[in-house]
């Protein structure tokens, strides 16, 4: 497909509407940073978005933007409810409410260094990670598997897994509303019942950081953060459960394009009106391992935090926990009206303004935290929503994938990585040398460039600045 692009200022590029599209596309980006590699097709993706049922206003790219399955990586789009807007799984992703947690200790990084050691010997030793089974909590069964699908963050608290302040600072207070475990299946059940409380693979990590630059003094500290402080950011999502749970719903979908007249550039789109039973199956299923999600990162979150009281005999809060693989029932103006939307945001968090009404009291003068990651060896960044953010209060998710796992896999070796992350000062605990390789820095956008471009373009602002002291990779 020949796609021209319109650039609009210097973060902003434009896919002019021509037909079968029903809104333009924006891409969020430098030239830099738009697609390049072979054979990914993110700026396509973008155009097909753009022919769902109910679009409204654009089919949006975040500057992380790269191929993935129907949706690009790092894509935003809203449907009208009350105007024959559909729901596609291919626009939240596999890895339902995979996210960010970060969390911040009370100690600097000089202070922490003897101990350094021995807390990543702890959180390697403790952190459940890679493929297949192994979870820090084990349940019960699908009768507790199914008040953790409703309860989240708040009931592996209420089970003893952390403090009522966690929930008030992580999105939505740690829980989903709407969760309706009936439609979650028996396999993504069994699947997750001895995950919870584990990275897995990929590209999910345990980082220990630090604040190694300050933008915004007064919002970082409403965030709970200063300059040097040593922090920990925790990347997961769903495992097996949200897989099972997107493979399950997509194949009903698949199979109900005819019955609701739907043509669509690419199968993987495949969606149903929102209001419709199985799109109500979906959102309910969905935000069930949103909620398993949420209850996964509050467990590794304990971890990290009994790590820290062995190792240092330090306090861990939470700073925030936000999703970016979701899509979440709003409202919005659109053309002068509020509408009533379904905003896929599939590797884009939320990024809420001060002022707004859903934030807790203690964050409501300063905004919504906005998680960045990098990867290893490179800085990760806290954001800020912004006002004016006309993608829906929508901001990027990390750096973006620039090779293939492949791709990396042929440039690095593990245990060559690992060396020269040491020799730079980073820990590093992998699962296996063939992950780490994967997840090399050089598979990677510039996160700098990435966190740049999001300032620029009106997303999200600047806060601070993180450097990774070590990395348990998943």
């Amino acid at each position: 497909m020949d796609i021209t692009l319109v650039q609009d200022g210097p973060f902003r590029f434009r896919i002019d509407q021509q037909d079968p599209m029903r809104v333009p596309g924006i891409v969020f980006a430098t030239r830099d940073l738009l697609p390049q590699a072979a054979g990914d097709k993110a700026l396509e993706q973008v155009v097909n978005v753009a022919t769902l049922p109910g679009i409204v206003r654009a089919s949006f790219a975040m500057p992380d933007v790269h191929w993935g399955y129907g949706f690009p990586i790092g894509g935003v789009a809203a449907t009208d409810i009350d105007d024959a807007g559909v729901v596609s799984p291919g626009g939240v992703g596999f890895d339902i409410s995979c996210g960010v947690r970060l969390l911040a200790a009370d100690i600097e990084r000089d202070p922490l260094a003897p101990n350094m050691r021995r807390l990543m010997d702890i959180l390697g030793d403790t952190i459940p990670r890679g493929m297949g089974r192994g979870g820090l909590w084990k349940l019960k069964g699908r009768p507790q598997m199914d008040e953790l699908l409703v309860g989240g963050a708040r009931y592996a608290v209420e089970s003893g897994h952390g403090v009522p302040r966690d929930l008030v600072r992580c999105e939505d207070y740690g829980v989903l509303d709407g969760a309706d475990p009936s439609q979650v299946g028996q396999r993504a059940v069994d699947r997750g019942l001895q995950q919870v409380g584990s990275l897995g693979s990929g590209n999910h990590f345990l980082e220990v950081q630090a604040v190694d630059r300050v933008y915004d003094a007064e919002t970082a500290a409403a965030f709970g953060l200063r300059p040097d402080q040593v922090c920990v950011m925790i990347h997961c999502g769903s495992r097996g459960l949200g897989h099972q749970v997107c493979t399950d719903h997509v194949r009903v979908m698949d199979q109900s394009l005819k019955t609701y007249g739907i043509r669509l550039p690419d199968r993987q789109l495949a969606c149903v009106p929102v209001d419709s039973p199985p799109g109500r199956a979906y959102l309910g299923a969905m935000a069930a391992a949103a909620n398993y999600a949420r209850a996964n990162r509050q467990l590794l979150a304990e971890a990290a935090r009994h790590a820290f009281a062995v190792a240092t005999g330090v306090d861990v809060d939470l700073v925030y926990d936000i999703s970016h693989n979701t899509a979440k029932i709003e409202r919005h103006e659109v053309d002068g009206a509020r509408r009533r939307l379904c905003v896929h945001r599939k590797g884009a968090t939320r990024a809420l303004p001060p002022g707004d009404p859903s934030l807790p009291e203690d964050l409501a003068g300063a905004g919504q935290p906005v998680l960045v990651p990098g990867t290893m060896g490179t800085a990760s960044y806290v954001m800020v929503g912004t006002t004016g953010n006309d993608a829906f209060r929508s901001a990027c998710h990390g750096a973006g994938r620039v090779w293939s796992r492949h791709q990396a896999l042929r440039r690095v070796r593990g245990e060559e990585l690992r060396s020269e992350l040491e020799s730079q000062g980073i820990a590093v605990r992998p699962s296996s040398w063939r992950g780490l390789a994967e997840e090399a820095p050089g598979a990677y956008k510039d996160v700098d460039a990435v966190a740049t471009a999001t300032e620029g373009a009106g997303l999200a602002r600047l806060v601070a600045r993180l450097l990774p002291l070590g990395v348990v990779k998943g």
